[in-house]
């Protein structure tokens, strides 16, 4: 099969409070216009199709770093920044979750009316990968969002979440336009999880093409259907453990940022006055923008940039949050007027950690990291969806004796 990819995740209920919200959508946009400037619309499309990328995207944006709502959260953030801004980038997202996942032929059709693509064909694709995954892969997941993203040439990438009422768990599906041949024929991108045993013919009427398709898939032994298929399945634990994330990689990125000063590297200059802890951020945020596929394994390690609503591995840092995302939009704004110093230092700092990787040694376990977190959390203006972080007994007079 010549499936993208999939991710299994717990399912977590509550919401994302509107002070992450906000961020979430701001950070979304400056991500998404920094990938078209370096490397196009097409790859903001390929990025999205990855499970592994998307779920990294996730964590960096201060959600649950592994919940089922990482997926609704996320798209809903990249449609309410992006689609203001689709004539300019070239982006438009189209369905999303529950009767918003309805209006997405609609909504495809009135892009396709601006940019004069064909409309029937990518209704017809956007249908026919919701009728697969919910019809025709009969895995205990029944779809409940589905979000079409397409550029104006004509990439598509479809995330859509199924739920498994069973064990709690829910499903998502990745299929991306360039890898996919046939609706019938191995379509994904990918689709990862537990096996829950034979693939099913498709039996409804609007699923007949795909029926040849799905029986050869059925006869196929399960070792060889998976060879090709990204496989992203996340614990059920809510915190952080270390088997969750390459310390090698994200302690070289805190002994880059924290130990060593921009004034270090002739590079980083112009990031000159960002403290220790923004540079953190940044150096992941970077890592998100230019990382290759590989680095996204663990995608545990990019909650380390702006913690999590619930408060896990950290609260979210407000402070760092909101400078980060000033950095980074400044960057992307000079960079369209030819002043690209800026941008061409952040990007810096994903290579500068990688080069870091290869001599590092880590000293300390993640939970000491942990803890150093969320004690100087209050500092950064750290916030949970319970409420702000409070500085330890006397932490907070012997900071203020310390300004003084």
């Amino acid at each position: 099969m010549n499936r993208s990819g999939a991710a299994d995740l717990p399912l977590h209920y509550g919401y994302v409070p509107t002070w992450l919200a906000e961020r979430m959508a701001k950070l979304g946009l400056a991500i998404t216009e920094a990938l078209i400037a370096d490397y196009g619309k097409a790859e903001v499309i390929r990025r999205l199709s990855d499970p592994f990328w998307f779920q990294s995207l996730g964590a960096v944006m201060g959600m649950d770093w592994h919940s089922s709502g990482v997926t609704t959260s996320v798209m809903g953030a990249l449609k309410r920044a992006i689609n203001p801004h689709s004539r300019e980038l070239g982006i438009y997202i189209c369905g999303g979750k529950g009767k918003f996942s309805r209006q997405a032929p609609e909504e495809i059709r009135n892009v396709c009316e601006s940019t004069g693509l064909d409309g029937d064909h990518l209704v017809r694709c956007s249908k026919l990968s919701a009728k697969v995954d919910n019809t025709a892969v009969q895995d205990g997941f029944q779809l409940y969002m589905h979000s079409f993203v397409l550029t104006d040439e004509g990439q598509w990438t479809v995330i859509q979440q199924g739920m498994s009422e069973g064990n709690s768990m829910a499903r998502r599906y990745h299929w991306h336009s360039a890898n996919l041949a046939s609706f019938v024929n191995g379509p994904h991108t990918a689709v990862c999880g537990l096996n829950q045993g034979m693939i099913l013919n498709m039996t409804d009427t609007a699923a007949n093409p795909a029926r040849e398709g799905i029986l050869t898939i059925s006869r196929e032994k399960p070792e060889h259907m998976m060879q090709d298929v990204q496989q992203l399945v996340l614990p059920s634990h809510h915190d952080i453990r270390q088997s969750d994330v390459d310390l090698k990689r994200l302690g070289a990125v805190l002994w880059l940022t924290h130990e060593r000063q921009p004034s270090d590297f002739e590079e980083l200059l112009l990031l000159e006055g960002v403290g220790p802890r923004t540079l953190q951020s940044l150096a992941l945020v970077s890592e998100v923008i230019h990382g290759t596929p590989v680095r996204f394994r663990d995608p545990a390690r990019f909650a380390f940039a702006h913690g999590g609503k619930d408060g896990h591995p950290f609260p979210v840092p407000i402070k760092v949050y909101d400078e980060t995302i000033g950095i980074l939009q400044t960057a992307v704004q000079k960079a369209k007027v030819g002043q690209t110093d800026k941008k061409e230092a952040i990007r810096k700092l994903s290579e500068l950690a990688r080069a870091a990787e290869k001599d590092f040694t880590p000293t300390e376990g993640l939970d000491k990291l942990i803890e150093k977190e969320r004690t100087e959390s209050w500092m950064h203006g750290g916030r949970t969806v319970f409420g702000k972080a409070r500085p330890p007994e006397g932490q907070k007079k012997t900071h203020q004796l310390r300004l003084f």
